[in-house]
């Protein structure tokens, strides 16, 4: 006996992208994701920092004028705010798990604390490398 097909029947589509607007929250849950992928090409540059320290002073030499290259500080200072937006925003979840902040003014206070601060925080922690060199 041979299956019969099924009629296709018109299946409804998701509206986040046509229904909803745009919103802080929305932003930095999606800057949350992006700033948590990014961090494994971070983690690549620490093991690659480390493998160079490991194989000798040549291979250090090429890694360490890299990343003090005008690029590769670029690089370091994006990644660094990576790494705070990141854990700000993680901060902004643990507020939420313990049941604060879901008032429409704490939840865009949150969001543009947690865009505001990585951005003043990498500034300082970049200040104050800089400035004990």
């Amino acid at each position: 006996m041979a299956p019969t097909a099924r009629p296709t029947v018109a299946q409804p589509l998701s509206p986040h992208l046509q229904i909803y607007r745009w919103t802080w929250t929305m932003a930095m849950s999606v800057f949350h994701r992006i700033t948590g992928t990014a961090l494994y090409g971070g983690t690549a540059l620490v093991a690659i920092w480390l493998v160079a320290l490991a194989s000798g002073p040549a291979a250090y030499g090429w890694v360490a004028g890299f990343f003090g290259s005008v690029f590769g500080r670029l690089i370091l200072f994006v990644y660094t705010w990576i790494l705070l937006h990141h854990m700000l925003g993680g901060i902004r979840h643990f507020v939420w798990d313990a049941g604060i902040g879901f008032d429409r003014t704490q939840r865009l206070g949150l969001a543009r604390g947690t865009l505001i601060g990585s951005t003043v925080l990498t500034v300082v922690v970049w200040a104050v490398g800089l400035l004990a060199r």
